[in-house]
């Protein structure tokens, strides 16, 4: 029994040692290397009645880098107001689905509420550039929709 212990013990200690612990800490910020675009911005549910509650922001945001590197992204309406709190995330090269908790208070307003995804790039939150803008419209019945 002995015998087989001395075996298994090297086995075990080699699996072990070949395992690759990534350390988020140390995962880079995402800098001028890395490009981001917003690919589409949606809230749920949608529609949204007139007063409710956002239940969830989704953003899928497209990075064109070399490797991962981490972000924290944030939505804010086009006055500056943040609309959905800031979210750390480990982009990947391709898309990237985001989802992000919304802000208790915040409820459209007014016909016509347009948005911006923000991003710390190199250490600057800068706004994403986005294939086109991102506005929640009201529609029939005082509903809104972001379609």
């Amino acid at each position: 029994m002995r015998q087989l212990k001395v075996p298994l013990l090297i086995i075990a200690a080699a699996a072990l040692q070949s395992c690759v612990v990534v350390d988020p800490d140390r995962l880079a910020g995402c800098g001028g290397s890395h490009r981001l675009q917003v690919v589409d911005l949606d809230v749920s549910p949608d529609p949204l009645g007139e007063g409710q509650r956002i239940s969830r922001w989704f953003v899928r945001l497209r990075a064109d880098g070399s490797g991962e590197c981490r972000t924290t992204i944030r939505v804010q309406d086009e006055s500056g107001d943040l609309v959905a709190g800031d979210r750390v995330w480990r982009l990947r090269p391709g898309v990237n689905e985001i989802e992000l908790t919304p802000l208790e208070r915040y409820r459209f307003s007014g016909n016509e509420r347009c948005f911006r995804v923000t991003a710390d790039i190199a250490g600057t939150a800068r706004q994403v550039d986005a294939s086109k803008r991102f506005c929640a419209r009201q529609i029939a019945g005082r509903r809104w929709s972001m379609r």
